[in-house]
């Protein structure tokens, strides 16, 4: 069999993480097989159409790095591949499927249709144009009157099929409602446009999320009624907000732009989704997309949900920060180390090397680097260290100690400054420790920065430097 699978996103927004894991998953199973990716847009909900949406779908996907073989730019024989460019094809094979008896012509109004509730309060369908004549079906043609093409779902049948996760599922037909298949202003629903389009683009598997499961039965009788193979399908668990409440799109949850623009990187938001619902035979944590693709099968997919959890995806994009080289890390921080700095005269790189195994995502990087552009006055305390013995007088020995130390110093490296300050401190009869601790905090005024007294130093440079200990000996009461 030519593995062939399809990602089917609608236009409505933003790309869900949810929606995004079921066409990496698409993506990695049709390339673990060598088989086609497609990319087909279903946007014949025009009443949810976002503008601007379909280009965020293809913008999206490029930063994921999912590749697509076939899609509305590659057509390879099978398009077009979105919805509303295939209109025509819907009319003729809906038409078909009446001609074949899987469906027949509806004529009930609007008004009619919102009398018929069942015992529980749901608008249900009663059959009503089921078994209309071919004289009246004409009638009703001749004389204009508005339609639907709903599907003539079989009486006293089992539809099953064996999801190739969940294993076999079986509705009654009694259960399955005649559904509308092709409205009267022409547009297909999803239950007919998808099963059409998957048979007509030779899809072989279809992945989607398992709101779908019990639905499925519904369009293999569709396939039945045409006549045509039924593709495989792998139905996937959600994920979940917590244990409650799926992620919605409705509510803004894990929008994958967000996380960019949070200053994760694309491949470890890919890696971690990829880990929502399906894992590795050998439970490795950080794979990249060629070991996704390697790896994937389908004994490693969940039957159970998956809780998102943005504190491990931090983790994880924290290990793909510090995996990388010292370039690949600079050119990725330093739009954010600029934004940190605000134009002042600080060297960017010796910023970054600092950051680099300090931090998580790289939106992280201005709040570290704060005090570099926002020194002020700030709470003493932060001086009193009793493990280190270290009180206010301490503290301005210590700071006076560094000031003479460096103040006609020249060799401003990490190594310079260093042996100049543990030679300095030792010959005042102070440890070397006490000093960088004051120093630390003299220069930064934080109680927690992304480098010790040395390397704040050397980012500051001397003037700056000697500014900030006169600054803080001042400060200390």
């Amino acid at each position: 069999m030519t593995v062939r699978t399809r990602f089917a996103p609608s236009p409505t927004g933003f790309m869900h993480i949810g929606n995004l894991r079921t066409g990496l998953y698409a993506y990695l199973f049709a390339k673990k097989n060598n088989g086609t990716f497609i990319l087909r847009i279903e946007d014949t909900d025009q009443e949810r159409k976002v503008e601007g949406a379909v280009d965020m779908i293809y913008r999206t996907l490029e930063t994921a790095g999912i590749t697509y073989d076939e899609g509305p730019d590659k057509d390879a024989g099978y398009g077009p591949y979105v919805q509303t460019e295939r209109m025509g094809i819907y009319k003729e094979y809906a038409e078909k499927l009446v001609e074949l008896g899987g469906a027949y012509y509806c004529f009930c109004t609007k008004e009619r249709l919102e009398t018929l509730v069942d015992e529980n309060g749901n608008h249900t369908y009663d059959k009503h144009c089921r078994n209309l004549s071919e004289e009246e079906i004409k009638k009703h043609l001749d004389n204009g009157d508005p339609y639907v093409i709903r599907q003539k779902v079989p009486e006293n049948v089992v539809s099953s099929y064996e999801d190739m996760v969940f294993g076999e599922v079986s509705v009654e037909s009694k259960d399955i409602e005649d559904g509308v298949l092709l409205k009267s202003d022409g547009l297909p629903t999803y239950n007919f446009a998808n099963v059409v389009d998957d048979h007509l683009m030779g899809i072989s598997h279809v992945i989607r999320g398992t709101e779908y499961l019990s639905s499925t039965p519904k369009y293999n009788l569709i396939y039945d009624a045409f006549g045509w193979e039924r593709p495989n399908y792998m139905h996937l668990m959600p994920i979940m907000k917590d244990a409650q409440r799926k992620l919605s799109k409705r509510y803004g949850d894990a929008n994958f732009e967000d996380f960019i623009s949070k200053g994760y990187l694309p491949e470890a938001i890919i890696n971690y989704i990829a880990l929502l619902g399906w894992c590795p035979k050998d439970n490795r944590e950080k794979l990249s997309m060629e070991e996704l693709i390697e790896s994937f099968d389908i004994d490693g997919l969940s039957h159970s949900p998956s809780i998102f959890d943005e504190t491990k995806m931090r983790w994880l994009n924290g290990e793909y920060l510090k995996a990388m080289s010292p370039d690949e890390f600079y050119a990725k921080a330093e739009p954010w180390i600029e934004k940190g700095i605000d134009g002042k005269d600080y060297d960017k790189k010796e910023i970054a090397l600092l950051l680099q195994t300090r931090i998580d995502i790289l939106s992280d990087i201005p709040e570290k680097i704060a005090f570099l552009n926002n020194f002020k006055e700030y709470d003493t305390n932060m001086f009193i260290h009793q493990k280190m013995k270290v009180d206010f007088e301490v503290a301005k020995k210590a700071i006076d100690i560094a000031t003479d130390a460096l103040k006609d110093f020249d060799d401003w490296t990490e190594d310079g400054i260093k042996e100049q300050i543990k030679a300095c401190a030792e010959s005042a009869g102070m440890k070397s420790g006490q000093v960088m601790f004051t120093m630390r905090v003299a220069l930064t005024g934080e109680p927690v920065t992304p480098g010790g007294a040395i390397e704040m130093a050397v980012v500051l440079g001397k003037e700056e430097t000697l500014r900030r200990l006169a600054f803080s000996k001042e400060l200390i009461k």
